[in-house]
């Protein structure tokens, strides 16, 4: 395929006839301005901070835009990168204040200020897009800006503020191209990042330059990138066999991903263990078959998710049995506590103390192209059907019209993949079954949310530990949502890149720049 063997040997022609130094071996200067590409099956929802709270507009957004704060890699604690400083005032966690840099100017050749930092995290919540990120900000009341400082007025206490500043939520944008009142629309994107958005075609590609005018928490603003969308993993991975791209990430099909192996001397594999998750969410509203919780309590006591790992996605995942992955300060294994193993005369139980008409028929919905949703799908279709309780309607939507669908409560059922925004239980509690949850389900637990404001309230993450474990058992108990599995992290690219194991690692950002030619 991409055969090292024979690019060695003839470098070592080249140098034995030329009599170069061995310091040619090294990259060339040339190959900082050589294009990196890099294939995906993720979807970018919008181009428009404000409107989308996905993966594949997130990665966009970690390295178009910039936020008062970042993480370093690996690193758990933010740390400045638009900002100067940032910090709580006084002592109740409730004012959060920040110094931005002097020195950052948008493409448009206009300095940064904080008027553009108000702007863009107001915008956020006064959107309040169907599928943006507003949910949160859910503790932001107010914004105010003077000169290059700015400062956040919250409603409650909430040490996780600063790890919400460095999402893709408070991505900074340049107020003069931006609409106030709505989303824009166009192909462009105008932010202070480490690259430009020098072209972008939906579902095709988007090309980025390396940003001369950057300033902030990164020192090297790596190499030209050029990213390809491809509509699902067979797709991807014929691409890659092809040599269309020299990275692949997100998602190659279970069974090729299974079968990659280091030893491989024309490829470079990263394999590492990922906060990613998926959930199967239901729809707790008073109209829908799912409304009781009984009833939701039989989905989870049907679902063997050693099965799903196994079959469906050939080990390339774990089952996860707790809302709070493995790795994150908090986790538990609530869903397993509740139920050990699948457990059919239960589920008939619950469902005759429910009262409700057998089988219980509802709609489950997919998004088409990612990953092997629709094997999934089909997989759980046939676990809740094989007893006669349920009767599973399955279909498969584009992305974009499945969030609108599931957050306008058309389904009953919906699998959706969860990548931590930042590394803190935090992110897998409050936007996943907080009161008004970007899951938009109708779940509303006062239990939940005490809890949640409880565990905000304090900086040291580690002794938050038995609120997030009691927060699961409420999960576990009122089922809004079922914990199916956590993802293995894999990245795969041709022998001549690097950089591809520090491409993500669990804190929310996407470093393209760390991709380098050998």
């Amino acid at each position: 395929m991409r055969s090292v063997r024979i690019r060695i040997l003839a470098t070592l022609l080249v140098l034995a006839g030329a009599g170069v130094g061995g310091w040619q071996l090294l990259p060339s200067q040339g190959d900082r301005n050589r294009t990196i590409t890099v294939g995906t099956t993720d979807v970018v929802t919008s181009l428009d901070p404000a409107g989308a709270y996905d993966a594949g507009s997130w990665a966009l957004f970690s390295n178009v835009f910039q936020t008062l704060l970042t993480f370093e890699p690996g690193g758990a604690t933010p740390v400045p990168d638009a900002a100067e400083s940032c910090g709580f005032v006084g002592s109740g966690l409730r004012t959060y204040r920040c110094t931005l840099r002097d020195d950052l100017t948008f493409p448009s050749g206009l300095k940064m200020t904080g008027e553009d930092v108000k702007f863009s995290f107001d915008r956020v919540k006064d959107i309040n897009s169907e599928v943006g990120p507003a949910s949160l900000f859910g503790t932001l009341g107010s914004v105010e800006a003077s000169g290059q400082t700015v400062t956040f007025h919250l409603s409650s206490p909430d040490a996780t503020f600063p790890f919400k500043v460095a999402t893709g939520a408070g991505s900074i944008v340049d107020h003069t191209r931006y609409p106030k009142d709505g989303l824009r629309t166009d192909t462009g994107a105008d932010g202070t990042g480490l690259y430009v958005l020098k072209r972008y075609t939906k579902n095709w590609r988007a090309v980025l330059n390396p940003n001369p005018r950057y300033k902030g928490a990164v020192k090297d603003t790596g190499r030209p990138i050029e990213l390809r969308y491809y509509a699902d993993s067979q797709a991807l991975n014929r691409a890659w066999k092809a040599e269309e791209f020299d990275v692949a990430t997100r998602q190659l099909p279970p069974e090729v991903l299974s079968e990659l192996t280091a030893s491989d001397p024309n490829q470079r594999v990263t394999e590492a263990d990922s906060p990613e998750s998926r959930n199967l969410v239901l729809n707790v509203r008073a109209d829908s078959p799912l409304h009781d919780r009984r009833v939701r309590q039989a989905i989870a006591a049907l679902i063997n998710r050693e099965q799903l790992v196994s079959e469906t996605y050939k080990g390339t995942t774990d089952p996860l049995y707790g809302l709070v992955p493995t790795g994150i300060t908090g986790h538990s294994t609530s869903f397993f506590d509740a139920n050990p193993k699948p457990d059919a005369a239960k589920a008939r139980a619950l469902l005759e103390e429910a009262g409700v008409q057998l089988p219980v028929r509802f709609t489950y919905g997919y998004a088409e192209g990612r990953g092997v949703a629709k094997e999934e799908a089909a997989e759980l279709k046939r676990q809740l059907e094989a007893r006669g309780l349920f009767a599973v309607e399955t279909k498969g939507y584009e992305w974009t019209d499945f969030q609108k669908r599931y957050a306008e409560g058309e389904l009953d059922a919906w699998a959706v993949g969860w990548v931590a925004d930042f590394p803190d239980a935090d992110t897998f509690s409050a936007p996943l079954v907080g009161t008004g949850n970007s899951m938009k389900n109708g779940y509303s637990s006062k239990d939940v949310d005490r809890l949640i404001l409880a565990t905000q309230k304090n900086e040291d993450r580690s002794v938050t530990t038995a609120d997030f474990r009691e927060l699961q058992d409420v999960v576990a108990r009122d089922v809004p949502l079922i914990p199916l599995w956590q993802r293995k992290e894999y990245v795969l690219s041709s022998e001549d890149v690097g950089g591809g194991q520090y491409l993500s690692d669990g804190t929310g950002v996407f470093r393209l720049w760390r991709l380098s030619w050998i």
